[in-house]
């Protein structure tokens, strides 16, 4: 039997796209199972420092880093920057990514390559930086978040899903590949999710709070997913409890998904 009681001490995490929402929920998680946290973004460096501080304040490890992953030099200076802070890197969530409406017929190709960049190529710069040190250590985890509209489609978001289903087919050869040095690789899913403005529907526009209550109604548990869902999920995948699990796509939406 697997303790889970502070399952990720001594361990430390890189998580993209955590100044907020989902991101953040799960580097907080993270930091409470006891793992050292580099909260990144690309601009939002008030919001780095703010969720580094929350996670200090309760006496965790954690400092902010702003980093492109479309940048691969970047990349690797967030990687130097978590390895020189806390001695290296166990665990890395990929999170960051676009999530614009835009129809096919006004979509531009720089519009396309950007998620695209964003969520393939991004992953492949943080793999390939984290990669020496998780090999160093013995092993490592590696989670791609991605969508459910690119698994059931969705009007105005071919580009988000092109993305999301290439990261999904890039953390499958991840795990394939990485197996040997004992480094899974697995992605999780995110359903329909209170994450409008830090998750608070009545700050939203009116056409977004009604396109929650649609979303809500189609949901077989009858909410809404909450970030701290996924960080939940995230926070098992990467700990002792499931280590025989990689290259697996794992959902968190309610039922959605079986609601076609």
């Amino acid at each position: 039997m697997v303790d889970l009681r502070g399952e990720l001490e001594g361990k430390v995490a890189i998580v993209t796209g955590s100044a907020r929402n989902i991101g953040r929920a799960t580097a907080e998680e993270l930091a409470h199972a006891g793992a050292a946290l580099v909260i990144n973004s690309v601009q939002a460096k008030d919001l780095c420092e703010e969720v580094a501080e929350g996670i200090r304040a309760r006496g965790g490890r954690a400092i902010p880093f702003l980093a492109d992953v479309r940048d691969p030099e970047a990349v690797n200076a967030l990687a130097a920057a978590a390895i020189k802070e806390f001695g290296g890197i166990d665990i890395m969530v990929h999170n960051a990514a676009v999530r614009s409406n835009i129809p096919f017929e006004d979509m531009t190709w720089e519009t396309f390559h950007a998620s695209v960049d964003l969520s393939i190529n991004g992953c492949f710069h943080l793999a390939k930086a984290v990669l020496p040190s998780m090999k160093q250590r013995g092993g490592g985890s590696i989670i791609g978040v991605g969508g459910m509209s690119s698994l059931r489609g969705s009007a105005g978001r071919s580009h988000v899903m092109a993305g999301k289903m290439g990261l999904n087919a890039f953390i499958r050869g991840l795990a394939l590949d990485l197996a040997k040095y004992n480094i899974r690789a697995n992605q999780v899913v995110v359903g329909s999710f209170d994450t409008v403005r830090d998750g608070n529907p009545s700050s939203a526009p009116t056409a977004a709070i009604e396109s929650m209550r649609k979303a809500e109604g189609a949901i077989p548990l009858g909410r809404l997913g909450h970030p701290q869902d996924m960080a939940n999920l995230i926070r098992f995948i990467v700990g002792p409890g499931a280590e025989y699990m990689t290259g697996q796509t794992l959902h968190s939406n309610g039922g959605a998904y079986m609601n076609l």
